[in-house]
């Protein structure tokens, strides 16, 4: 190998380390996989860019776009609100068919948003049927997965390793290729969570917020009176909130509430302030009640209950433009009327320093909102570009059949175009976008919020580590070192290494960077034993999707992750086993259904 061998290696390790420790979002982390390889001159400027153009990228921007009008339809939320009688009789057969149908949706539908909207929706069905929540947030993300995998345009990988195919000269997959393995790994998967998967999974009874999040020590009540320095000073001057950075969440005052004052509202005599700040300020506050004499704060404990105000519990999506922001940058309580209390960032509750925290998607926010102000929250819910969705709230989307029906014509149509190959993919999903903005259904200002620009960058970005290899001949020394060590034992032992090898590497990094690190090693490695490269892009393709070890393996684990309150373990319990079964399933099947 040659020093610009190493260089690659050495930029694919540190993209690797980015990824696991997530120091920086992983759109960033793949422009600088791109801008690294060109200035060391291992891919030239035209490469470096030709992701952006690569038929697989522009796909997934439209199918993201498609995705989000079928969504907006309120029908899929409709349909799943509709199992919650039968959870209540048979809480097994309500799992196997909510399984079912999220795999079936997530079969045409970006994965992504399918959960982001359904999770507000299965913790209704939970309270609603008596169900502890966290026995069915993994159990959709799963789902989500095992759909995903069925077909060409369930999930950005499978476009993402069509994609290589095609600029490798080969054929790329056909639409309903992955079927008939994707069929079997539904079944094993629906099988495995119904009888074993649920009992592996936590019990947690539902927890009153304060408890939940453990605010009870960071909100309570102040008393002011005719010597407070703050009398007769708007909010944002007083000594108080200067002095000890509080929020002051309401304003009773006599017969009259004020909830979430503004900072020109001005204080009085006598009024009770109920107010969220850090712990270490709360206990001077206290040490100041305890040391001066006469002060004029009087302190009380507070319930959480609010008469003009609820508290919410806000799920930052993954496009949220909040990720690696914190509140105090996009001006969260001026912009969603909402005061901070706490943030659950997967098992830490953080309550100190909330404005200068950086969010993450998955995290949730619990939040005290105005009540009239929640139906803009609601309304926000609903969009494709939402930067989080209410998990406390009930919002189910009206349900707008004729919406629905032209979105499910026009998807169907495009579907069964690229099945015929009558259309390329690409191109039928473009003419798909064009037909629902040509109707109205969709504006091109929508157009533009749906895709998810995040995945965007990161395929373009990963597509240039796969010319890298191959400018540097990296492909075909790792395809030799995978011949000479599992050669002896045939192109099944083979397989069966790029398969777990995938699989592993998911549970630490993006997906997408997987599938286009490995894909063209699976086909040099075919290439090399003059073989059909078929059955390694599909085992690259499954491996990389089928992530249910880690919480941090794929977007949709992420996601539920905190939103169901649950531990790192509780995914290795579930999805370790899972992970080999899936393994196995493959290993025998891929060679009978995708021959060598």
């Amino acid at each position: 190998m040659d020093i610009q061998a190493y260089i690659t290696i050495g930029i694919i390790l540190g993209a690797i380390v980015l990824f696991v420790t997530e120091l920086v979002s992983i759109d960033l982390v793949a422009i600088l996989i791109m801008v690294s390889l060109m200035i060391f001159g291992i891919i030239s400027p035209e490469e470096g860019v030709a992701g952006f153009s690569n038929s697989a990228t522009i796909t997934v921007a439209f199918m993201f776009v498609l995705s989000a009008a079928l969504l907006k339809t309120g029908a899929l939320q409709h349909l799943t609100y509709s199992l919650s009688k039968t959870f209540k009789k048979n809480f097994k057969l309500g799992m196997g068919l909510m399984i079912g149908l999220i795999a079936l949706i997530s079969a045409f539908v970006n994965n992504t948003p399918v959960v982001a909207v359904f999770i507000p929706v299965v913790i209704q069905i939970g309270y609603s049927s008596g169900i502890s929540p966290a026995k069915m947030l993994i159990p959709l993300s799963f789902a989500s997965i095992f759909g995903g995998s069925c077909t060409l345009i369930g999930s950005s990988t499978n476009i993402l390793v069509h994609g290589i195919a095609q600029r490798e000269g080969l054929e790329g997959f056909g639409m309903f290729q992955l079927a008939p393995l994707g069929l079997v790994l539904v079944t094993v998967g629906i099988i495995y969570l119904v009888v074993i998967g649920i009992r592996l999974l936590p019990n947690r009874k539902p927890q009153e917020l304060s408890e939940k999040f453990g605010t009870r020590d960071y909100l309570m009540e102040i008393e002011l009176t005719e010597e407070d320095s703050s009398i007769g000073k708007m909010i944002m001057h007083s000594d108080l909130v200067q002095e000890l950075s509080m929020d002051i969440i309401e304003v009773r005052r006599g017969k009259n509430i004020f909830n979430l004052p503004q900072g020109d509202f001005v204080l009085r005599p006598s009024d009770v302030l109920k107010i969220r700040c850090d712990r270490e300020n709360i206990k001077l506050l206290k040490d100041r009640v305890k040391l001066l004499t006469g002060s004029p704060l009087k302190i009380d404990g507070d319930n959480l209950k609010g008469r003009n105000s609820t508290l919410v519990e806000l799920v930052v999506t993954s496009n949220s433009e909040f990720e690696a922001k914190t509140l105090k940058e996009v001006d969260f309580r001026r912009r969603f009327r909402s005061v901070p209390l706490a943030i659950r960032h997967r098992e830490e509750i953080l309550h100190n320093n909330l404005y200068d925290t950086r969010i993450k998607a998955g995290d949730v926010i619990l939040a005290e909102t105005k009540n009239h102000f929640l139906n803009e929250l609601r309304k926000m819910d609903g969009q494709r570009r939402n930067p989080f969705f209410i998990l406390s709230e009930d919002l189910l989307v009206d349900f707008k059949k004729k919406r629905f029906y032209l979105v499910a014509s026009v998807i169907f149509a495009m579907v069964a175009l690229a099945a015929l190959n009558i259309l390329p993919i690409m191109v039928g999903a473009i003419s798909a976008v064009a037909v629902l903005v040509l109707t109205k259904t969709m504006s091109m200002k929508n157009v533009y919020e749906a895709i998810n620009w995040k995945i965007i960058f990161l395929l373009a970005g990963a597509l240039t580590l796969g010319t890298a290899m191959k400018n540097t001949g990296l492909d075909v020394t790792i395809a030799g070192l995978l011949i000479d060590n599992l050669g002896v034992w045939g192109p099944i032992a083979i397989l069966s290494g790029l398969y777990i090898t995938t699989s592993w590497l998911t549970e630490l990094m993006s997906n997408n960077a997987t599938a286009a690190l490995l894909a063209p090693i699976a086909i040099q490695t075919a290439e090399a034993m003059n073989l059909s490269p078929v059955p390694f892009l599909i085992a690259i393709t499954f491996a990389a999707s089928a992530s249910f070890m880690t919480p941090v393996g794929y977007q949709t684990n992420t996601m539920v992750y905190s939103a169901g309150n649950y531990k790192f373990l509780d995914f290795v319990k579930v999805g370790f086993l899972l992970n080999i079964i899936f393994w196995l399933t493959a290993t025998f099947l891929i060679p009978i259904f995708y021959p060598f």
